[in-house]
């Protein structure tokens, strides 16, 4: 994850004609965020079909995409992984109701 990380960081900046991460970057936020939706569609279609084949290139457009996103606003990974670790041992529905206090 950290290594496709710092090569969507490098490539954000280079020609948007021959790299995906570049043209993402230079169409903007609308753009980055409609492929998420997209890829995320696409992989809950695959999970429903029980195409395990699909599942595995869909989430791993979907993890892509969202690194994406990261980059665009400037967040590293470690913060999602701190945030995991955070939760970690704590039961879903006790995290979620401390959201609510």
């Amino acid at each position: 994850i950290d290594i496709l990380y710092h090569t969507i960081l490098e490539r954000k900046d280079a020609n948007p004609q021959t790299s995906w991460t570049a043209k993402l970057f230079a169409k903007g936020e609308n753009t980055i965020l409609k492929k998420v939706v997209e890829e995320a569609g696409e992989f809950c279609f695959a999970v429903k079909d029980k195409n395990n084949d699909e599942v595995i290139y869909e989430l791993a457009d979907l993890i892509y995409h969202s690194l994406v996103v990261l980059a665009y606003q400037n967040i590293h990974p470690e913060q999602v992984k701190k945030e995991l670790k955070r939760r970690f041992g704590i039961g879903g529905l006790e995290e979620k109701a401390s959201r609510n206090e």
